[in-house]
């Protein structure tokens, strides 16, 4: 095919999976950090990760066997579900730290799914990205779950089920504070700890927090939003493995927030708020619930209503 292009990077967005009240199916992105891959298309017939950089700590130590890459195995199941007689090869700058609960393995395979579909003959819609986008973030969390890969693909708040993804209303007044500590809670290890079966009761409470939450977003109404946004499942598991959660939650609520929870896996600490400016007065409040125990944060202040994953050199597919 004459004048086609061989070579593409494409960015994309730290995210705050959950948001809370939805385990494993809701999830928005931010502006901020955020990981690059740079996807060649080859001759050879095969995957493979030709470097891992980037400022972040432990980026070097990531696996360059591409089916132990979240990013690998992304391209690898692009290449079988597509019978493509070419391979590709990748590189990716990590700017997303490493167990930070901001979706950095996600990230990686997002970002590597959107630059190579911008190198095939026939390229993908977003929705039909997803499937690859599961199979590579299952690398690293032992799962295929959506609530990080679905938002980077469209951007905004996601709903995400195995088989679908689907963006969700987002009044542009909602502003989020995401706090990242200098620390490291692995995936595997923050859901290690919801093994342990849930009372029936307080199922009932979090499906109806769900409900109330999901309404609140459809309608802009930030009443309905506080409401829902209390996760009475995942949090009182994990927040002990975080030193400081109670500190930075207490600090967002004292703000005026909507709700605050743990991003993702964590340890990192997000809230929600009805203006840009209210965000903005509690982000160093926040901070300071982790930096007063001694342990370094940095505070990113975004829209809920974020990017979505694009091409760097050209517009987005």
């Amino acid at each position: 095919m004459s004048g086609r292009i061989t070579s593409a990077r494409a960015f994309a967005p730290a995210s705050v999976g959950n948001i809370g009240v939805g385990f494993d199916v809701l999830g928005h992105v931010i502006e901020g950090p955020r990981d690059i891959a740079g996807v060649r298309r080859i001759e050879a017939p095969e995957v493979r990760i030709d470097a891992i950089g980037g400022d972040v700590e432990g980026a070097d130590r990531l696996p360059l066997t591409a089916a132990d890459n979240t990013a690998g195995r992304a391209l690898q199941s692009l290449r079988a579900a597509l019978s493509l007689p070419f391979g590709f090869a990748l590189t990716l700058e990590k700017g997303i730290p490493l167990g930070s609960g901001l979706g950095g393995s996600a990230a990686s395979c997002v970002a590597a799914l959107v630059a190579a579909n911008a190198l095939l003959d026939a390229p993908l819609s977003r929705e039909a990205l997803y499937p690859f986008a599961l199979d590579g973030e299952s690398v690293a969390s032992g799962a295929r779950h959506g609530d990080n890969v679905a938002p980077m693909l469209l951007g905004g708040v996601t709903l995400s089920t195995a088989d679908r993804l689907i963006a969700l209303d987002v009044p542009e007044w909602l502003h989020a504070v995401v706090v990242h500590p200098e620390q490291v809670l692995e995936t595997r290890r923050s859901r290690a700890v919801l093994a342990a079966p849930y009372a029936l009761h307080d199922v009932v409470t979090h499906s109806t927090h769900l409900a109330l939450f999901l309404t609140g977003l459809q309608r802009g109404d930030r009443e309905l939003i506080r409401a829902g946004l209390h996760d009475v499942l995942v949090e009182p598991r994990r927040a002990p493995l975080i030193p400081g959660f109670d500190t930075v939650k207490a600090a967002a609520l004292a703000h005026g927030a909507l709700g605050a929870s743990i991003s993702g896996g964590g340890p990192s600490v997000f809230a929600w708020f009805d203006s840009r400016e209210a965000a903005e007065r509690a982000a160093p409040a926040m901070r300071a619930g982790f930096t007063d125990a001694d342990i370094d944060a940095q505070a990113y202040v975004s829209p809920v209503a974020g990017p979505r994953a694009g091409l760097l050199d050209g517009d987005a597919t």
